[in-house]
């Protein structure tokens, strides 16, 4: 075991002192070391219910024999860090967690780790972190929060946002704007829909890095309790056969989240996260794959903020992620033989259980999966968009440019009611680099939504998107304007053409043109400091999944 290092001989007799410190027995110290990374605190709503998690897993450990010791890092809530300069370091916060978690692993040489994330860059930071450490590793989230009521009307917090835009359009009133405000986030919780955080959930179960209905049993449900103990208790016989984050993350782990990810119709920022965690893993990973597996992986669930139906305490309801690699395997779209942290994944998969959130393979919403990759000149190394959650007529649309250097200005252009029908957003300088921290745009994107614009305006940025956001939201856009990209060299008034099924996100502006602009263009430079200034020297692109380099 790793952790002899610091507790076996006799010149590690001053360790075993320190050890003895903390309340160790002889006894104690013969066991595995497992550190519990518990990421409670008190202002994220997703993390606030972490401590009764955490415990429960520290209950499991110690009943399969081993020695649990918790340790903190952070988390950042997405929705309050939306819409000023907290957003910047969303993102960023991704990699200082894997790195913290990497620290206190191996400085203390622990044996294996249970992860107890929840929120947006919580769940991919820990991923990282269990492929680059490669000690027996497991993730146990604290579950999504339930779907609030108005009336008869299901909501969520993207709700609330759009609920601004149907407040400047006139379409509520205050009062009724303060209902939505009360009534959307009923529990504590990762927010309720399909967005990035219950993504990346579902994802650490198509991975095989968690067990069965991690990422979409309710944060409230006393069996998440269960969960948490059941998962606790596998850790320890992880360790004591081996079995690493890599023997589980391989290639084919990844192809099986990617048609789980696609079949949900999940957050873009899955896109990036998966990318990041391959990397850690060593396991080459795409946009071209990606796109690649979206082409043969029909759609079967439409989510919040897909459809106002469903969310995922509805997915749960259907038999979660389990039924839709069942349902994905009748078409031999999964790899059964793929080891997880506990069974195989073939041996996971269970029937749904007719509540028709997960559609019949033979029924699907589309033949594609809910991801698309778009490249063309204006995205020479690609772009993302969620297709699912975008009305079929602005599949194929042609849309006058209207450039704006950061989110704020744009946002203040759509409550302005500045964007008419016929043109198309374009916001630069929010990349990984340039904005720094690659800004999530959930207020421009519901303020559109909630001006019934999102079927009509497109949104396209080199930043990127909530997992709440629905409409013609294309991010990603790599190279970003920081680095040179044709984003960058965009002009009000010129065409853009956008094509979803065919992949293809193109300028209409020569060549020429754009080696003009570009000779005669100034890159802007935005002044950070602290972390954010470190942290725009190291960052890739976002098709490499925004990754330290």
């Amino acid at each position: 075991m790793k952790s002899d290092s610091i507790k076996k001989g006799f010149e590690k007799s001053p360790h075993r002192s320190l050890l003895r410190a903390l309340g160790l027995d002889e006894k104690q110290m013969k066991k595995p070391f497992i550190g519990v990374v518990n990421m409670f605190n008190e202002i994220v709503p997703g993390h606030i219910g972490l401590k009764d998690i955490v415990n429960e897993v520290k209950n499991g450990i110690l009943q399969n024999g081993g020695k649990p010791f918790e340790f903190p890092t952070i988390a950042v809530c997405d929705g309050l860090a939306m819409n000023h300069e907290g957003m910047r370091y969303s993102l960023p916060s991704r990699e200082l967690i894997a790195d913290s978690v990497e620290i206190m692993a191996k400085a203390h040489a622990l044996d294996g780790l249970v992860f107890v994330p929840n929120c947006d860059k919580t769940v991919p930071a820990v991923l990282m972190a269990a492929a680059r450490l490669n000690i027996p590793s497991i993730v146990v989230s604290g579950g999504p929060m339930l779907a609030g009521r108005n009336k008869k009307t299901k909501t969520d917090l993207t709700t609330v946002f759009q609920g601004v835009g149907e407040y400047k359009l006139g379409k509520i009133d205050e009062a009724q704007l303060l209902k939505l405000e009360e009534c959307s986030c009923p529990t504590f919780g990762s927010c309720s829909g399909m967005f990035t955080a219950n993504s990346m959930n579902c994802m650490c179960e198509a991975l095989g890095m968690a067990l069965p209905f991690n990422g979409t049993l309710p944060a409230v449900y006393s069996s998440r309790k269960v969960l948490a103990r059941r998962t606790g208790e596998v850790i320890v016989d992880l360790v004591k056969e081996d079995i690493k984050p890599r023997d589980i993350m391989t290639k084919d782990a990844f192809y099986n989240a990617l048609r789980v990810d696609m079949a949900l119709g999940c957050s873009t920022n899955t896109v990036l996260h998966l990318t990041a965690i391959a990397n850690e893993a060593e396991v080459d990973f795409n946009l071209d794959f990606i796109d690649e597996i979206s082409k043969s992986t029909p759609n079967l669930c439409r989510l919040s903020p897909a459809s106002n139906e469903y969310h995922i305490e509805d997915l749960h309801e259907d038999g979660g992620i389990s039924s839709v690699l069942n349902e994905l395997s009748k078409k031999d779209l999964i790899k059964k033989d793929v080891l997880t942290v506990y069974k195989k994944i073939g041996d996971r998969l269970v029937e749904k259980s007719g509540f028709n959130v997960i559609r019949d393979i033979e029924n699907p919403y589309s033949k594609e999966g809910g991801i698309k990759v778009l490249k063309g000149n204006l995205a020479l190394q690609g772009a993302v968009v969620k297709k699912s959650a975008v009305d079929s007529k602005m599949f194929k649309v042609k849309v006058k440019a209207r450039v704006f250097e950061c989110e704020e200005d744009a946002f203040e252009a759509i409550l302005a009611n500045d964007i008419k029908v016929g043109e198309g957003i374009v916001i630069i300088y929010e990349g990984p680099k340039g904005g720094p921290g690659m800004r999530e745009m959930l207020s421009p994107t519901a303020a559109l939504s909630g001006m019934n614009l999102d079927d009509k305006i497109p949104l396209i940025t080199d930043g990127r998107f909530s997992g709440g956001t629905r409409g013609a939201a294309i991010g990603h856009v790599s190279p970003e304007a920081y680095e040179g990209g044709v984003i960058g060299l965009v002009k009000d008034g010129d065409m853009i053409e956008i094509d979803m099924d065919e992949g293809r996100l193109h300028l209409d502006v020569t060549d020429e043109e754009l080696e003009k602009r570009r000779k005669n263009s100034f890159k802007k430079e935005v002044k950070v400091d602290g972390y954010l200034k470190k942290y725009s020297k190291l960052v890739s692109s976002s098709s490499k999944g925004a990754i330290f380099e």
